[in-house]
Parts: C-alpha cells; sequence; structure tokens
C-alpha cells in the first residue's frame, strides 16, 4: 500500500471511532500526536481505537489526543482533516428533536466539564498556553538544528566551502526571527489578534533599536529574545482588548491596532527588552554555573525528576528555558540530560520483560513500544507498562538519574553536550547533538549516557521493582491488550484501572507504589 494510502486509511479508521466527523471540533498536532477537540467525549469508541495498529495510545486531557509516533502524526493530520471537511459537508443537519439529543448533550457536557475540571488549576493551565506557544515551533527549530549541525560539520572538514554560507543561512534565518513566531502564537493563544503580537515583537530583533539608548545603555537587536516576545505579546494582547471596549466601532479599525503597537511597543523598547534580556542572561549563567559546579549531582538530580515530571505535566515550564538556551549558546545543555530518563525507561522496560515471562500481555506491548521508547518517544512504555505497575516507575526514573548524572559530570569536567533543538530524545538526539568539544566528544558522551541510563534502569528494575505479591499477582498468562488510557494531570488512581487491565487480570491501585 502506498504512504498517502495508508495515512488515509489510518485518519479513515480513527474517525468514526471518535464519534464521526460532526463530533469534531479542531483538529492539531504536536510531535507525537492527534490532538483533537471533541464535542462529545461519550460517542468515542475507546477500546476499538486503543486497538487501531498504527495507535500507540491516547491521552484523555484537555484535547482528546492520540499518540501516533513523530512523523507518522504529520502525515495523518492533514488527511484527517480532509475527512472531517468532507464527512460535514456531506451531513444533513442535525435534528434538534432526536430522541435522546439532550440526554446525550448533558453526557457529553458532564465528562467534558470533569476532565476540565480536573485539569484545570491556574498553574496547568499557565503551562499549557506556554506549551500550546513553543510546541508549534519545534518542527522549525528541529529543521534548522540539524541544518547547523551538517554545517559545522563540513566547516570543520573544510568541505563544499561553496555551499556552507547559504547552510548557515537556512540554519540561522528561523532563529533570527523566533521572536516574531513566538509573539504571533502568544497573541493567539491568549486571545489577541496574532498579527498584531508579531509585529511588537518584531520590534526586538529590528536592527534599528541598536540606535535606541534604554536605562542609559544602547539596545542590542534580539535583546530580551523569545521571554522579551512572550512579555510583548501578552501585553499587546491586553492593550488591544482594553481599546476595542473603549474606541468606537466606526474607529476601531484605525485606532486599535496603532494603540496596540504604540503602547506595547514603548513599553517593550523602554522596559521589556531590558527586564527579559537580564532574565534570559540570568538563565544561561545559572544553567551553566550549575552544570559546572555541580554537574552530576545536578544531572542525577534532572534525570531522575523528568518522568515524574512528564506525568504531571510540568515539564512544559522548560520549553522557554531551552528555547532561550538555543537562542544564546546554540544548544540546550538541559535536553540532553533529560533525555536520559527515556533511557531509564527502555532499560526498565527490558528488565520487566525478563522478570514476567508468563505474562504475554505485557510482553507484546514491550516489543511493541520498544522501539518507540529508543526513539524518544516514551507513553506507551510509561503509562502501558511502568506506571501502572508502580515500582518500575521508580526505578526506571533512578536509571533516568545515573544517566543523567554521567552526562552532568562531563558538563562539570568541562565538555558541555546540548541539543540544537527540543522536541526529539532517544537515539533521534543524536543528529541535533552540539558541544564545545567537537561533535565525536559530544556523541561519545551522550552515547555513554544513554548506556549508562539503559543498564541502571535495567538492573534497578531488575532486583528492585518487583516485590513478591507483584510477581506473584503478574507473572501469569494473560490474554493481550494492544494500547492504553493516558489520563494526564491525575496520579495513579486515575491512570491505573485502564492500565493495569492491560498488564494483569486486576484493576487495582498501582502495585507497590
Amino acid at each position: 500500500m502506498a504512504t498517502e494510502d495508508k495515512n488515509r486509511a489510518t485518519a479513515a479508521a480513527i474517525l468514526p471511532l471518535v464519534g464521526g466527523a460532526a463530533n469534531v471540533a479542531s483538529v492539531a498536532h504536536c510531535m507525537t500526536r492527534l490532538r483533537l477537540g471533541l464535542n462529545d467525549r461519550s460517542l468515542v469508541d475507546e477500546e476499538a481505537l486503543k486497538a487501531l495498529p498504527a495507535v500507540m495510545g491516547v491521552v484523555d486531557d484537555d484535547t482528546y489526543q492520540i499518540v501516533l509516533g513523530p512523523g507518522t502524526v504529520a502525515r495523518v493530520t492533514p488527511e484527517f482533516e480532509q475527512l472531517v471537511e468532507e464527512g460535514k459537508a456531506s451531513a444533513p443537519a442535525p435534528s434538534l428533536d432526536a430522541p435522546g439529543s439532550d440526554e446525550l448533550a448533558a453526557q457529553g457536557a458532564a465528562i467534558k466539564a470533569r476532565q476540565k475540571a480536573k485539569n484545570a488549576t491556574p498553574f496547568k493551565l499557565f503551562l499549557r498556553k506556554i506549551a500550546n506557544i513553543f510546541v508549534p515551533l519545534i518542527p522549525a527549530l528541529i529543521g534548522s538544528g540539524i541544518i547547523a549541525g551538517l554545517n559545522g560539520l563540513l566547516v570543520n572538514l573544510e568541505w563544499l566551502p561553496a555551499v556552507t554560507p547559504a547552510l548557515a543561512a537556512m540554519a540561522s534565518g528561523f532563529m533570527a526571527l523566533i521572536a516574531v513566531f513566538v509573539g504571533y502564537n502568544t497573541a493567539k493563544e491568549f486571545g489577541g489578534t496574532p498579527i498584531l503580537g508579531g509585529a511588537v515583537a518584531a520590534i526586538i530583533v529590528f536592527p534599528g533599536v541598536a540606535n535606541i539608548d534604554a536605562f542609559g545603555q544602547t539596545l542590542s537587536p534580539g535583546q530580551g529574545g523569545v521571554l522579551g516576545a512572550l512579555g510583548a505579546a501578552v501585553l499587546a494582547t491586553y492593550v488591544e482588548k482594553w481599546s476595542r471596549r473603549w474606541v468606537p466601532e466606526a474607529l476601531d479599525v484605525l485606532v486599535t491596532p496603532t494603540l496596540t503597537v504604540l503602547l506595547s511597543g514603548l513599553v517593550t523598547i523602554f522596559g521589556m527588552m531590558y527586564v527579559a534580556g537580564e532574565v534570559s542572561s540570568a538563565i544561561g549563567t545559572f544553567a551553566d554555573w550549575l552544570l559546572s559546579n555541580g554537574g552530576a549531582g545536578a544531572g542525577f538530580l534532572l534525570g531522575g525528576l523528568f518522568l515524574p515530571l512528564v506525568m504531571l505535566g510540568l515539564h512544559q515550564a522548560l520549553i522557554p528555558i531551552h528555547t532561550t538556551l538555543i537562542e544564546q549558546q546554540g544548544f540546550t545543555v538541559l535536553l540532553p540530560i533529560l533525555a536520559m530518563a527515556g533511557a531509564g525507561q527502555v532499560g526498565a522496560a527490558a528488565a520487566i520483560y525478563l522478570r514476567l515471562p508468563r505474562n504475554e500481555s505485557i510482553r507484546r506491548t514491550i516489543k511493541s513500544a520498544l522501539p518507540a521508547g529508543l526513539l524518544g518517544v516514551g507513553e506507551p512504555l510509561i503509562y502501558g507498562v511502568s506506571l501502572p505497575l508502580g515500582r518500575p516507575f521508580i526505578t526506571a526514573s533512578i536509571g533516568g538519574a545515573f544517566g543523567g548524572g554521567f552526562i552532568g559530570l562531563f558538563n562539570q569536567l568541562g565538555d558541555s553536550v546540548g541539543s540544537t533543538a527540543i522536541g526529539p530524545s532517544g537515539w533521534a538526539l543524536f543528529p541535533l547533538l552540539d558541544g564545545n568539544h567537537g561533535l565525536g566528544s559530544t556523541i561519545a558522551i551522550y552515547a555513554g549516557g544513554l548506556l549508562v541510563g539503559y543498564v541502571a534502569g535495567f538492573l534497578a528494575t531488575y532486583f528492585f521493582g518487583f516485590s513478591k505479591d507483584l510477581l506473584t499477582e503478574f507473572n501469569v498468562s494473560q490474554e493481550p491488550a494492544p494500547s492504553t488510557v493516558i489520563t494526564t494531570g491525575s496520579a495513579a488512581p486515575e491512570t491505573a484501572p485502564d492500565s493495569a487491565a492491560q498488564v494483569g487480570s486486576s484493576a487495582k491501585e498501582p502495585a507497590g507504589a
């Protein structure tokens, strides 16, 4: 089957299982997930959806998220969008008097309200907005990062000198204007006019700001970076909303955009750029100090805590920090350390596979999810294997801690290991690696960290991840279940019943937690 036909077939298989085209309110995707806004989640046939071969798992969050994996999701999404449009165009108008329609609507509203209440803490809502601003930028960061790495290799080898300037322009063009994209997405996320957010953020990277004195110093183009752009666009959104409340409709098209750019632009030039520049510099200085002075210990803590942060959705707070470091230094030294959490998870999965030889269900899940885990897609292993078992989730985190400590130690010794983009991890991070002592050294240290994470996660799980009761309960023959449900923003009582059904016959609280 041709690739296009395969992607369309996947989209066609998913659509009726999420309630059909009429039930889809919005469609988007990130690195690994198809994100759907659904009108009525009670119409989702979750078990059939999880059984699809292309589906690695689902995430029941503010949007309904279907894990398809990197690459696949970017190809399936446009096919899915086209099917939704075709379905809505051909569907008859719904009857408001249909039997049971009020009951279904009430049921769907209740489900949506419960889900929103569970995940609607102010801090998590803020982090979700931050993620929605930066996640759409990841593909461009990856592409630019890989081109930058290729260009650096060619320059070091003194190959193709006529081509390397062009590659440098391709790699640097997006980063030079990333503030504009951040401003656009920020205004869009906070309810303003996106192009006005981009216009105000563009002031930050405009070369002419070098002629402006603020706080007794001359401004530099790009000063404040993505943090300044984010703050400027948020301010522009509030100025725009305030203006629309007071400006007469007849004058709105002239006055509101002018006031938005003028007022927020002045604050950006004579305040935001300076403050954000200081904050950005402090972030870079602190990251360098942390890894230079406490490298092994800091790496151990960061690598060990990342899986719990991912489970709680708090890892989204790190996205602006990564982006700021990439903007300042050309790479983020934090991502390779945090990527070790995935290595610990892979090692833990291998140990679980050996410790539960009779449980064909979980062994098949591991065999199907392990390749994705090696490439940095950890959801199937986390939510389908280690988290519902309890203890193996902790021992996987221990593996990540040792891997992070290994890379942190080399940072402390002066070998910085960084990534030129965010998003990928595991083996998929190799093309994006960069550092201060040559590509060979950087790759060797990162590969060593992965190996340490695999081994530590395996040993910790094999010897300490199972109590006698856990082995008795789960080391039995079970019918395989093909996938798992992921419920973010909550602890084990929500995730355990669905996931435990996959790894064993019992639907209890996570064993050994």
